[in-house]
């Protein structure tokens, strides 16, 4: 009864079967969105303008940024697409596509979390050694072995994937083409690309969690001994801030993907993958960046600048 060679396109289930609900996440996923590029195009603009954050940390907010707007853009129009207008087909050129996008930019926002994290620790750890070490030439390194090592943990299991043949049933569980789902769709044994799947998975989140636990550790450790009172609280404040997108980043994504398969796709997971591709994305310009003293001084700036331009043109 399975068709090996007639699906040629597959069905997104979306996030819900309820038009009232659609609409309402229709409305929620534009203005999360439109918050997300505004927020990520502003630290670009700002950091670039401002001589004053030419600085390594915000270099490598600067790409985080980039790379916040490309992941989401990889899925967040269709996605809003499919819910005005209840076309849940997406053919197989186009869900190959997005999946590789996913899988690439994806591995690349927890590299780029961890190389983040370990700028902060050297920063807050060996302030007087800092330029030295961070300086522009192991920066420039840092960000294009991120995007390296994405490419080859990434491609070897994806070419496996896109020659497989699939059958119907051609329905997925999901809101966009999910690596997992697709090898459930899969008419051949799946077996030794899960596995693999498996390894790749627990080098990326485990691996980068370890970073990022180690620096902020080292981070907090070296805060403790700040003999000024308001000294530690400020630090705490800003680290705080940090570990909550952290915590809701990680978490989300090993729930969701270090741990047995289940079979035919769970609401759960849509939830799960919900959090992790849109709402830590949203939040993360506006705490690591937009709210620090500096950026939003910038801004100010920049504002006050541009209003001063305004008038002398009336």
């Amino acid at each position: 009864s399975m068709n090996h060679t007639g699906v040629v396109e597959f069905v997104l289930l979306g996030l819900s079967n309820s038009r009232h609900l659609e609409i309402i996440l229709f409305l929620f996923l534009m203005i999360a969105y439109f918050l997300i590029l505004l927020g990520n195009f502003t630290v670009i603009s700002i950091t670039l303008v401002n001589h004053f954050l030419h600085t390594p940390m915000y270099y490598f907010l600067r790409n985080f940024a980039l790379l916040e707007i490309a992941f989401t853009s990889t899925f967040i129009p269709s996605t809003l697409y499919s819910l005005l207008t209840e076309r849940k087909i997406i053919s197989l050129p186009a869900c190959f596509l997005q999946m590789l996008f996913l899988f690439y930019l994806g591995t690349c926002t927890f590299f780029h979390v961890a190389t983040m994290s370990f700028d902060r620790c050297v920063a807050i750890c060996r302030p007087l050694h800092y330029t030295t070490i961070m300086n522009n030439t192991f920066c420039l390194q840092l960000v294009l072995a991120c995007w390296a090592v994405s490419f080859l943990l990434m491609f070897p299991p994806t070419v496996m994937i896109v020659q497989l043949p699939f059958c119907d049933p051609n329905v997925m569980n999901h809101f966009y083409c999910d690596t997992s789902l697709l090898l459930q769709l899969s008419c051949t044994d799946t077996e030794f690309i899960e596995g693999l799947m498996l390894i790749i998975l627990i080098i990326i989140i485990p691996g980068t969690l370890l970073v990022t636990a180690v620096s902020y550790g080292s981070i907090i450790i070296t805060i403790l001994y700040i003999p000024s009172s308001t000294g530690r609280k400020k630090a705490f404040s800003t680290c705080s801030a940090h570990l909550m997108v952290v915590r809701i980043f990680y978490s989300t994504s090993i729930y969701r993907y270090i741990r047995p398969a289940q079979r035919g796709g769970q609401d759960s997971d849509k939830v799960l993958s919900f959090f992790f591709s849109v709402v830590t994305q949203m939040l993360n310009p506006y705490i690591y960046s937009i709210r620090n003293n500096q950026v939003k001084q910038a801004l100010k700036e920049s504002m006050l600048k541009a209003f001063s331009n305004s008038l002398r043109l009336e």
